[in-house]
């Protein structure tokens, strides 16, 4: 373990060196350290590489970016307090990401998304997080922008996700103009695991009051009724999202909402049958809580008093 130490101290000093070639390599090698030998990656952080590493998202090379933003990825894996600590750090992320259509690398774009799920595991950083608006902006930016690559969606969108776990993000996700995107996502991409990645981040914005008029502009309650139906070959995760986003969209919306829901939905209860009859444990008794207020002509006192989510 000795000699690891050494070998990483030299490698971390290297990365200040006024050489370009000599700090692209030391970044080269400290990349394929974090990927391979995980014994490394606590002594990469304690040697204080973190700094280096998030002030190198700011360079034009896209080499230095993605060697930089990938290595940031695998400490996250272990050293997440390390990373939360490094001062400046989101706001690093948040400038590889911010660039996603100019300066940026698209891998460097993937990886600071990834990264950002991967620090989103611990709960008490989601509050940490959400907080940063122009973290959630540039997030949003990704998945509506017409030339983002589909990883770097699928990343931004699993990033998103994360946020959103914690109820006051999901107002900033509104307040952002992440709606329309998220929904847009639905419309124009036909592949199925972003649009599963889609309902979910919708499932999870909807649980909060201000979900209601968001969603009303782009008649999202018709969107998700159609979705639940399955007639468009849609996945089973993809109809259990649904189900979960009309749930929390009458829980936490008033009885207009529960209306809307009821006048619309009745065309959806077969295919609302079909999710109680095949979908997961979960998808199983989220079917059955909604087919409840269908039945009760909207009527959200039918639902129990625990908290739905996805």
């Amino acid at each position: 373990m000795e000699v690891k130490r050494r070998t990483v101290r030299t490698l971390v000093a290297r990365l200040s060196s006024v050489s370009e070639q000599t700090r692209a390599e030391a970044l080269s090698e400290l990349r394929l350290m974090t990927k391979h030998d995980a014994e490394t990656r606590p002594l990469i952080a304690e040697a204080d590489a973190i700094p280096y590493l998030a002030e190198t998202l700011y360079s034009s090379s896209h080499a230095a970016q993605e060697d930089a933003a990938a290595t940031l990825l695998n400490l996250s894996i272990t050293s997440r307090t390390a990373l939360m600590s490094t001062r400046r750090l989101l706001d690093a992320l948040s400038h590889a990401l911010s660039r996603h259509a100019t300066t940026s690398s698209p891998s460097a774009v993937q990886s600071s998304a990834a990264t950002l799920h991967s620090l989103l595991v611990e709960d008490s950083y989601r509050p940490i997080i959400g907080s940063k608006r122009d973290i959630v902006y540039a997030l949003v930016d990704i998945i509506k922008h017409p030339s983002s690559a589909v990883r770097s969606i699928k990343d931004a969108l699993k990033a998103l996700f994360m946020i959103a776990l914690y109820q006051p993000n999901r107002k900033t996700v509104i307040d952002l103009d992440g709606v329309g995107p998220l929904f847009g996502l639905i419309q124009r991409v036909s592949i199925s695991g972003i649009v599963e990645d889609a309902t979910a981040v919708i499932a999870q914005v909807a649980g909060c009051e201000e979900s209601e008029e968001a969603f009303s502009k782009v008649s999202g309650i018709g969107v998700l009724v159609e979705l639940v139906d399955g007639a468009g070959g849609e996945s089973m995760r993809v109809r259990e999202n649904a189900v979960a986003a009309l749930l929390n969209m009458v829980r936490f919306g008033d009885e207009r909402v529960g209306r809307e829901v009821w006048e619309m939905g009745m065309r959806m209860v077969e295919g609302l049958a079909e999710v109680a009859e095949s979908g997961s444990v979960k998808g199983k008794n989220k079917a059955v809580e909604l087919l409840k207020v269908l039945y009760s002509g909207g009527n959200v006192g039918v639902l129990g008093d625990e908290y739905i989510s996805t």
